[in-house]
Parts: C-alpha cells; structure tokens; sequence
C-alpha cells in the first residue's frame, strides 16, 4: 500500500469517527462511542506508518527498538561498567551483538522480506556476537562472577527472537526464564553484601520484559518487513569491504558479488544439481526400458556354471613361516600406555568469603574434622573414598557429591543434607537435621537420634537405603526405605494413584 492510499484511508476513518461522534453525542448510546474509541486507535497507528514511510523507513518499529536499547539494558551496560572486571568484557560484547541486531532492524524497516539466503546472511553478525558471548563464559568458568557470565550467556539467545515465527514473543519470556536461572544465584550470593550486583540483575531481567513487550507489539506473528521497501542486501557490504585488508601484490582479483558462481556445462547456466536432478527423473520415467542398459551377465562368466573362476578362491591356509627376529617383541618391553592421571590435593578448608567449607579428594582419611563457627557456613564433600569427616557445630546444609565408602557424621542442621551421586556412605545425625535428600545414589545407610525422628527423607533414583532408628535398650533398629512402586490411573478422581509394592496384596 502506498503512501496516497494510506493518506486516503486515513481521511475516510476519520470522516466515520466524525459521523460516530456526532450520533454519539445525540444519544446515539455508549457503543458508538467505544467503536469511535477503536476508529481513533487505528488512525493513529496508520499515521505512524504513513508518516515512518515519508521519512524514508525511520518507522515506529526502529524507533522502538531504539527505546528498549536506551532503558533497562543502558542500564545494564552502565552496571556492568561499574562491576568491572569479566562482567564489563562480557557487557561490551553483548552491546555489540545487540548492535548488529539494531542494523538487521534497520533493514527490516525499510527492506522487504528477503529470500532464505540472504536472511541468513543479514543475521550473521548477530549470530557472531552471541557465540562470543557463550565462548567468553566457557573460557572463564574459574570467575568469580561466573554466575553473572552464566546468566548473560543463557539469556543472550533472545536476539534469535526474529527467526521463531509465528511465536516470538513466547521465545523472549523462555530466555528471560532461561537466564533467571543463574540471575537468582547472583541475588543470593550479593543480597547482604553489594547492592550494585542487586541493581545490575534487575536491571538485566527488565530488559527481557521491555523486550517482550516490543516483540508483541510490533512483531506479533514474526518479523514487519516493510512490504514496500528496497530489496535486502544482506550486512552492509561498504563497511565490510572498509575493514578488509588490500589484496597482495600479484593475487588475483576477488570474485564478483552475488555468491558463488554456477557451473557452465556447454551454453547452459543451469545449477549442475539441478540438471543430475532432472537426468534422475527421466530416467525413473522410463519405466521398465531403464534396464535396457545394463550388461547381460553370460553363463561363461558364472562362477557356479564355470568351475575355472572358482579356483582363485579354493586355495588351501597359507603356510606356516617362522617368525622374524624383528617382530618378536622382548618380554622385558613394556608397551606405552596412556600417561598416569594426576591425583589432586586433597583440602579441607574454609573459603576466603567465610561461608563455604571445601572438603576434596581425600583418600583413606579416617580424621577428618571440619569445625563451624557460624550458622550460615555450609559444608561441601567432594570425591572422597574409603574416609570419615566429621562436622562439629550447627551449619546451615552439608552436600556429599560423588564420594564413596565415606562416612559423615554432624552436629546439627539448619536446612538440610544433600547425598548426591554417591555409593555406600553413611550418615549419623547427632542432634537435628530436618532434611535428608538422597538423589542417584546406590548404599545410603542413615543414623538417626532421637531428637531427628521427625526428619523427613527424600529419595530419587537411588536404591539399597536403610533408615537406622534409636531403640530403648541403646541399639539400633534398621528400615529399608521402599524402592518399588505400583501406579494406576484412578477412573473416579482422574488422577495417577502411587502405593508402595509392599502393600500390594
């Protein structure tokens, strides 16, 4: 639609909402005014594209990007700054990868849709930032701020917003998600401590919503190519062609624009895959004649006709020949195997931060003590085998990750054990713990006292559990935790029914 027709369009609903109102005003009832309402709405939003078409594609859709560009995410940028460090590096990529996506809108307003090739080739800068950016994050997994790395790097997929038609606006809230992930790890390290890393996550998370909201408004069902723009050319070929250096002395000159070349094959400019296509399909149109090429196969040249042609292949074993000094190897020589794995230190430590003890790699250690001196401080078990640790205090959680043959015993928990990945360890709670989670573990044995009888256990993928509970006389009774199940659909309540398989009659 052109601009005059637009121009037209506009004049007519305006001469319609000028007849709504006036029977409006003579009791005409509420419902021409709400009609008049919408009429007014459409108007102005035809003005706004009539008007972005004169200014030679400066449209609404730009000028909106531009808007999303200057509030939470400057803010973000602006942060980041302050922060300092991996997160500003990983900031000033991101600006730029939301920079390129700025020019491929650039595009969008003021070119039609392009063909799937050129498409992709406008979204290769954008395309580069984001794998940058999750390069960055791989590269610095020993950060500090790895959390902050990792929750940019997760949420920077929105910019593939403009490739999810006709849906793109879900897209944009599934990485606001995506990134929340990490983004609430940060706000629980930095709450208590540093309110610009507060500032810096909500800011973050804001720029998801404004980008959302964009998307709907303007990008319902996908991307607003201007339908009576230029034709797309892809990322400017001027600034391109600006940063590359001059050709060597002697190099043949480059190829022309436009892609690679198609092959001649006499006087045709047809796509040789297309031509063997085509060769293809003649020929399955030839029906039964396609055979008529083939060789016919004599009954000279039949192997179970001629018995000469077998003889090559009835040949006795091959004889026996004595071995070469050269290839018998020396009982003495050893064969090079792979290079030894190096062990890592073992450690038992508190962090620098004063929250975090480090418990790793010990092997054999029976004398393993970790004493707390805070309730916030939490205790972490790493690859330990065959050793006992215990934890004298009240902490605020224990995880035992990945240990085998490994005993803990503690004190006192203010939320909760975590057994993860383990096999054949042992649990003793002196005191109370009111959580034990026990999640792909296969040997858990559980000591209870008494004031922990109420402490609840939650299993997942684990098996050969026992619950060990305080009897009168001072020993223990044991309780294996259930590891089979029976589950059936419940007809009357619409609903799964799970029992345990040993109430099964």
């Amino acid at each position: 639609m052109s601009v005059e027709d637009l121009t037209a369009l506009v004049s007519r609903l305006e001469e319609v909402t000028s007849r709504l109102e006036s029977v409006a005003g003579k009791g005409g009832g509420a419902e021409a005014a709400g009609i008049s309402a919408s009429l007014g709405k459409v108007i102005k939003r035809l003005e706004t594209v009539a008007g972005g078409d004169k200014k030679g594609g400066d449209s609404a859709i730009l000028g909106e990007f531009d808007k999303v560009l200057s509030g939470s995410f400057a803010n973000y940028l602006a942060l980041s700054k302050e922060i300092g460090g991996d997160v500003a590096t990983h900031a000033d990529m991101v600006s730029k990868a939301f920079q390129a996506q700025r020019e491929f809108m650039a595009q969008v307003a003021q070119c039609k849709e392009p063909k799937q090739d050129v498409f992709m080739s406008m979204l290769r800068p954008t395309s580069s930032g984001i794998e940058q950016i999750q390069q960055f994050r791989e590269r610095n997994r020993g950060s500090k701020v790895f959390n902050h790395l990792s929750a940019v790097s997760e949420g920077i997929p929105v910019l593939g917003w403009v490739t999810m038609a006709p849906k793109p606006a879900p897209y944009v809230k599934d990485m606001g998600d995506a990134a929340q992930f990490y983004t609430n790890r940060v706000l629980k390290e930095y709450k208590e401590k540093d309110e610009k890393h507060v500032k810096w996550t909500r800011a973050f998370m804001a720029m998801f919503t404004e980008m959302q909201a964009y998307v709907k408004e303007y990008h319902t069902t996908g991307l607003a190519w201007n339908k009576q723009g230029r034709d797309a050319t892809g990322p400017a070929p001027a600034s391109a062609a600006a940063a590359a250096p001059p050709p060597p002395a002697g190099a043949p000159p480059p190829p022309p624009p436009g892609g690679a070349p198609v092959l001649d094959i006499g006087d045709s400019k047809e796509d040789p895959s297309t031509a063997a296509r085509a060769a293809l399909f003649s020929d399955l149109n030839k029906g039964e004649g396609i055979t008529s090429g083939l060789k016919k196969v004599t009954s000279d040249m039949q192997t179970h006709k001629n018995p000469a042609l077998r003889k090559p292949y009835q040949q006795g074993p091959t004889p026996y020949k004595s071995p070469t000094f050269s290839s018998v190897t020396s009982p003495t020589e050893k064969k090079a195997g792979p290079p030894p794995v190096a062990k890592k230190p073992a450690k038992a430590k508190l962090e620098m931060s004063g929250s975090k003890w480090l418990v790793e790699h010990h092997e054999g250690n029976k004398n393993i003590v970790v004493e707390t001196t805070a309730l916030k401080q939490t205790v972490y078990i790493y690859k330990c085998n065959d050793s006992t640790i215990q934890v004298k205090g009240k902490v605020n959680s224990i995880v035992l990750d990945g240990c085998k043959k490994t005993g803990v015993a503690f004190d006192s928990l203010v939320s909760s054990f975590d057994v993860i990945n383990c096999q054949s360890v042992q649990i003793q709670v002196m005191e109370v713990v009111p959580t034990i989670s026990i999640d792909k573990t296969d040997g858990c044995q559980i000591y209870l006292s008494k004031d922990s009888l109420d402490t609840a256990i939650i299993t997942a993928k684990s098996s050969a559990m026992n619950v060990l509970v305080p009897t009168e006389s001072g020993e223990f009774s044991e309780h294996p935790v259930p590891e089979q199940f029976r589950t059936n659909w419940n007809k009357a309540t619409r609903k799964l029914v799970t029992e345990l398989s040993e109430n099964i009659a």
